[in-house]
């Protein structure tokens, strides 16, 4: 399996790797920069270099144990060293989308006792599915974008770390997220807001929330009894030369 150094540094934009393995138009490298489509992000685009020639990654996807760059056109790529380039501005918008998600989900968990259950993230929007567990919904979401922006603009830092799966410093919250995963998976990766929320995670993020930058709730309607699915812009600030 490559490599995966997007879960060590979410900021390397570019690498110089092997290809391993490669069939028609789809390329597995020793090593990768390019996070695959999965747990509501999607996949980078980007492009990788030989030999003075350039080739466009479209689509990245885990199969299985291996992660496969689907080219647009492979053309005469060969199995030797690669220099790869992600679609860096693609890659940080979704870094501050799903940083986001995190933030939303653990205010409303540590507020109202609610719980996430879906999310998705888009290129210009992101929505999360939140469960208030049958309770009755009384939340003011007015108060609640202008409390997150508060908190994006004084900005909290973002920390990860690995941990065995048994591992006694694990809340009961996040086991009861980890028992979904595949008992294989020994390691997990978790994400935290500093002071706030931690949740298992292997997307991208950014290292401090106050990268994200205002945003507003774009949606909100009702999936049930206690369910509610929020959507998400990131409000583009507008800067005049001059």
């Amino acid at each position: 399996m490559s490599k995966e150094l997007y879960l060590e540094d979410s900021y390397r934009q570019d690498y110089t790797s092997n290809v391993k393995l490669l069939y028609k138009d789809k390329v597995i490298l020793e090593e990768t920069i390019f996070h695959p489509n999965g747990g509501g992000q999607p996949n980078d685009e980007g492009w990788l270099y030989q030999n003075g020639k350039a080739y466009k990654v479209i689509n990245v996807r885990k199969e299985g144990e291996e992660i496969i760059h689907y080219l647009e056109d492979a053309g005469d790529l060969e199995e030797d060293e690669v220099r790869m380039k992600i679609n860096w501005s693609r890659r940080y918008n979704f870094m501050k989308y799903h940083t986001l998600l995190h933030l939303v989900a653990g205010h409303l968990y540590h507020e109202y006792g609610a719980l996430a259950i879906g999310n998705q993230i888009f290129e210009n929007r992101a929505r999360l599915d939140i469960d208030f567990r049958g309770g009755e919904l009384d939340v003011d979401f007015h108060r609640v974008e202008e409390e997150l922006n508060r908190l994006i603009n004084e900005g909290r830092k973002m920390n990860i770390r690995n941990v065995e799966r048994d591992s006694e410093s694990i809340s009961e919250k996040i086991r009861t997220v980890i028992n979904l995963i595949p008992a294989s998976v020994k390691n997990i990766r978790l994400v935290a807001i500093e002071n706030m929320d931690e949740q298992p995670c292997s997307g991208t993020h950014v290292n401090n929330i106050n990268e994200i930058g205002p945003f507003k709730i774009s949606g909100n309607k009702s999936k049930g009894k206690g369910k509610r699915r929020l959507e998400f812009q990131l409000i583009e600030k507008n800067i005049k030369n001059g």
